[in-house]
């Protein structure tokens, strides 16, 4: 668990639906509203009795009253009896990742981040949500020139993946356009999220285990590509901003505020773990880009949010989880 108590505001959804609920962003969000008195009910089509790292995210939340967690797969499962009384439907769940997008498994890319989506909104359309939160994602804007990116930016996706979330987003604020719908939409477009639990193929849990273990580190590229980093507690307060503001609409950009490139994630690093860490650089991978970084002045206007935590202080709170249980967090990537 982090050690730091999520900046969050002092409102939270009476009853809320989380999808993905067994995922990185998602077992957060959720323990985090379960803990301040929202019944959440938790979706996700990974079974923790036979899924280990579904079971390691939702080990938090045994135990907490008002958490209900149901296995099923939002592409088939009758979704209007979960979002029943929701105040507000939090939409986590889909396939991430640039690299595994490319080929034969886009088609996943599609089924989950588009056509369950497209479930998930028509549903809380007929029942009358008021408030849907999806999560879509900074590499929608694509390569950029190194400056802040707005919201205004025109998207140019350069990934399968970021293709897909781009489209998850636009068809969430579609069908809020419609006449009829009484569902308001808020797409939080999030930059590398970080932090435990985090997917152990992301670059921070990567860098952290090669500094703990003295495995070598796989860098694909030079490393001078830069991040705008965002400490999970930060991410989830943000995502709770978005569920319980009036006025929240459209597209927000949610980012740290600490902008890094992945040497200096190296240099952190080393120097929480006092080791050196043998780095194998390899080509850089399609659908990386150059470099991501937020423009906060919407979150901040809109939501009242700001990021509370810096990139050391969360990067050491993520190698102290990687430290308490390396069973679950140490694995390969």
């Amino acid at each position: 668990m982090s050690q730091h108590l999520p900046h969050v505001t002092t409102a939270f959804p009476r009853r809320a639906v989380v999808t993905g609920a067994a995922g990185f962003i998602g077992s957060h969000l959720a323990h985090t509203l379960a803990q301040a008195g929202t019944v959440v009910i938790g979706v996700d089509r990974r079974n923790p009795a036979v899924d280990h790292t579904a079971a390691a995210n939702l080990a938090p939340l045994h135990g907490l009253p008002g958490y209900v967690h149901i296995t099923a797969d939002l592409l088939n499962c009758a979704i209007d009896p979960l979002l029943i009384d929701a105040d507000v439907v939090f939409h986590l769940a889909g396939v991430p990742g640039v690299r595994p997008s490319w080929g034969p498994q886009f088609g996943e890319y599609v089924a989950s981040n588009i056509l369950a989506t497209q479930r998930v909104m028509e549903a809380a359309t007929r029942i009358g949500v008021p408030r849907l939160v999806v999560a879509s994602s900074s590499s929608v804007y694509g390569p950029t020139s190194g400056g802040a990116s707005v919201e205004t930016d025109q998207p140019r996706p350069a990934s399968p993946y970021a293709v897909t979330k781009l489209a998850e987003e636009q068809l969430c604020l579609a069908h809020a356009t419609q006449a009829h719908c009484s569902t308001s939409v808020v797409a939080l477009r999030y930059f590398t999220v970080y932090g435990p639990r985090q997917r152990p193929d992301m670059f921070t849990h990567r860098v952290l285990r090669a500094a703990l273990t003295g495995q070598p580190l796989r860098l694909y590229g030079d490393g001078h590509q830069r991040r705008d980093f965002t400490y999970i507690d930060d991410a989830v307060s943000a995502t709770i901003a978005a569920a319980t503001t009036p006025n929240a609409r459209d597209v927000i950009n949610v980012g740290g505020g600490s902008s890094a490139s992945l040497l200096e994630v190296i240099g952190i690093a080393r120097s929480l773990v006092g080791r050196e860490i043998e780095v194998h650089q390899e080509n850089p991978r399609s659908g990386d880009v150059l470099t991501t970084r937020a423009n906060p002045g919407r979150a901040h206007e809109v939501l009242g949010w700001q990021p509370q935590v810096d990139l050391h202080s969360g990067m050491r709170s993520h190698m102290q989880a990687l430290t308490a249980e390396p069973a679950v967090y140490g694995r390969a990537a």
